[in-house]
Formats: C-alpha cells, sequence, structure tokens
C-alpha cells in the first residue's frame, strides 16, 4: 500500500465515494511531495529490480516450447497452431491426394518464427506448397518473415490482405516493406482452397485501421490478432490500438463468432470465449476506475499553483495521479489473474482515461466551464 512520506496509508481505492477525501488529499499531496512526483513521473522504477514482478499465474502458463524453438500442434481438421511463446500463427493444410501437391494457407508470418514456419509445414505436411498468405493487418511484428514464404513458394504466392494495408504499407520505406498484397478484402471475403475454407472479416478500425477476423467455420477457430490476450492482461497502452472505442468494441465483436479456439497472435496459449469474458471483464474494471478517478478529482488548485507558467507539466501531473490512481484500484485485484497486471495495468490505464477524456468527453475539472 502506498504511503505517505509521514508514513501515513494511502488507501489503493482512495477515489472511492467513500473515502473521496482521502483521494483529494491524495492529489494535493502529489503536487507538494517531491518523492511522490519521482514515482509518478517513472511508475515503473519500483519494479524494475529483478524478481520484482509478481509471480505469473497458472491461468497465464502455455505448453512448454520444445528445444527446437517452436511447438506445432492441430487443434482441428489440418488446422494447426504454431507458437514460440511469443508469437502464434495458424496454418491449414489442403488434403492430401496422389495425383495433386497438398497447398497451405498461412496466416501471418511474425519475425520470431521465421524459417521455423517452414519448418513446421514441413514437419506435419511434407513436400506441401504454400499458396497462400493472410495478412492479419500491416504491422511488421506480425508479417516481417513474409518475405521467406514468399521466396519458398515454387509459383507466385497469393497475399490476402485488407484493401487499407496495401496503402498502409506503401508508408514503409521500401527496404523494410514486407511483400505487398495481390488481393484485397473489402468488408468480407471467402477463401476456398481445396477443402479448406477461411472467412476474412473487417468490422472497422480497432487495434490497426485495417485489422482482420480470420475465421475457420469448419474447425471453429477465429484468428484475431491484438484483441485478446488469453491468461494475460493486453500489451501496454491498450496494444498501442489506433482505435481505442474500435479495440474494446472488437471484443463483443469477436462473441459474435462460433468459436471453440481463439488464436490471438501472441504469448503462451490459445484461447477460449471465457479468455474473452475475462478480459472485458479487466477492462471494465479499468472504465470503471479510471471514470471515478477522472469524475472524483475537483481540486486542482495545488497544481495550478505549482505549476503558473507550466502547463505541460501541470497536465502531466494531472494525468499521473489519475492514471496512477486507477492502476492501484485494479492491479490488487487481478495479479492473480492474468499475467503481467503488474506489468502493464498503469500503462493501460493511462491510455483508458486519455479514451475517456477524448473519446467519451469525461473531463473532469477540464470540462465545459458555465
Amino acid at each position: 500500500m502506498t504511503t505517505t512520506p509521514g508514513g501515513e496509508p494511502i488507501p489503493p481505492d482512495a477515489h472511492d465515494p467513500a473515502s473521496r477525501r482521502s483521494f483529494l488529499k491524495y492529489s494535493a499531496l502529489a503536487a507538494s511531495v517531491p518523492a511522490l512526483q519521482s514515482v509518478l513521473a517513472n511508475p515503473a522504477a519500483a519494479a524494475a529490480a529483478p524478481g520484482a514482478y509478481a509471480p505469473v499465474p497458472p491461468t497465464a502458463i502455455g505448453p512448454q516450447i520444445p528445444a527446437k524453438g517452436y511447438l506445432v500442434q492441430e487443434i482441428g481438421e489440418r488446422l494447426y497452431w504454431l507458437t514460440d511463446g511469443f508469437y502464434q500463427i495458424m496454418f491449414l493444410v489442403t488434403q492430401r491426394h496422389h495425383h495433386k501437391r497438398q497447398r497451405v494457407i498461412v496466416v501471418d508470418a511474425p519475425p520470431t518464427l521465421g524459417g521455423n514456419i517452414l519448418r513446421a509445414i514441413e514437419e506435419v505436411a511434407p513436400g506441401a506448397r504454400i499458396s497462400h498468405l493472410v495478412y492479419s493487418h500491416y504491422h511488421a511484428d506480425h508479417i516481417g518473415a513474409a518475405d521467406k514464404l514468399r521466396d519458398a513458394s515454387l509459383q507466385k504466392l497469393v497475399i490476402i490482405a485488407h484493401e487499407q494495408t496495401a496503402h498502409l504499407l506503401k508508408q514503409v520505406p521500401e527496404s523494410t516493406r514486407p511483400p505487398m498484397p495481390n488481393r484485397s478484402v473489402s468488408s468480407r471475403y471467402r477463401l476456398e482452397v481445396d477443402d479448406q475454407v477461411l472467412e476474412l472479416h473487417y468490422k472497422g478500425p480497432n487495434h490497426s485501421q485495417d485489422n482482420l477476423f480470420i475465421y475457420a467455420p469448419r474447425q471453429r477457430v477465429l484468428n484475431v490478432v491484438d484483441i485478446v490476450y488469453p491468461g494475460w492482461v493486453p500489451f501496454r497502452n491498450l496494444v498501442v490500438s489506433t482505435n481505442i472505442p474500435g479495440w474494446l468494441n472488437a471484443h463483443n465483436q469477436i462473441l459474435e463468432f462460433d468459436f471453440k479456439t481463439y488464436i490471438g497472435g501472441h504469448l503462451t496459449r490459445l484461447g477460449t470465449r471465457q479468455d474473452v469474458k475475462i478480459q472485458q471483464e479487466y477492462l471494465r474494471d479499468l472504465e470503471h476506475y479510471g471514470r471515478k478517478a477522472i469524475t472524483e478529482f475537483v481540486d486542482v488548485g495545488p497544481l495550478f499553483a505549482k505549476y503558473p507558467d507550466n502547463p505541460w507539466a501541470l497536465f502531466k501531473e494531472y494525468l499521473d495521479i489519475l492514471t496512477q490512481t486507477t492502476a492501484d484500484a485494479v492491479t490488487p485485484a487481478w495479479t492473480s489473474r492474468l499475467g503481467g497486471a503488474d506489468v502493464f495495468t498503469f500503462d493501460n490505464a493511462w491510455t483508458m482515461v486519455e479514451s475517456l477524456r477524448l473519446d467519451h468527453k469525461v473531463l473532469g475539472p477540464f470540462g465545459t466551464r458555465a
């Protein structure tokens, strides 16, 4: 629990209505005590030492990665999950015929998997040819190894992406640009390769402007990248998403699909519908306590007195207080439920507070004046 320099405890839930006066005292204190200002300026400092983070809860731990550096598992009818413990993809293999070579549809090509994508395919489908590559979105951490797949394909590789992806990739220097897509998706696209089917859906901007919902109906597997992190809190700043309202709503859109297995593109394990609902619960807590922090911070006088000529310093400290208050209320309840709650909740709280302010007009003392 945070304490004042004199040792007086500051409750983690100090912004609750029952302790509003304590919260206001905390906000005033932050404007006048150098030690607390230092913590607010660098909230991760206290956890920077090795071993300072909370143990990873069992619900976040996935299967062990073999010494070869990757794990490949069949999770549906010739639909495979491939992971290195940091990134994950899926690929589908067509039915074997004596007179025809098997073909493979790959979804994404993260650089950390790189050549292991080719090794995993050869392991489960010797001699199969990659015929199609689907980009979930344009970010290089998910498609940066696409050139390896293109070069390994004996015929022209069909690369499918949302229609905005090509525009976004053109903004990247050619020297570092992944292969350009040659087939585009507008709102919905059905990909059929022999006996395998993928449905590609675009539902608007969320994590990125071009992020696709990729669904294998027969296997009931849904692949949506950078939205849900099964067993873990989202990456910092709500995954550095382009559109926070769209990113939040993507959780509801995910649950509209009839899936039993979820592939999120990152970290240790596969997901379920329940994992989506658990992350929604975490986000509701962030939204609830972020809103309370903003609406109950009514006395900004000490900050104006402290920074009469520096509005940036004033506003930074104001936002840091809101963020720290929100994180203090949320983190304890989630450290044993989701991995990384103590690592990224402060960053996620900052982004939630900003979204409440900018997207939902929850402006507190900086709202419309009479």
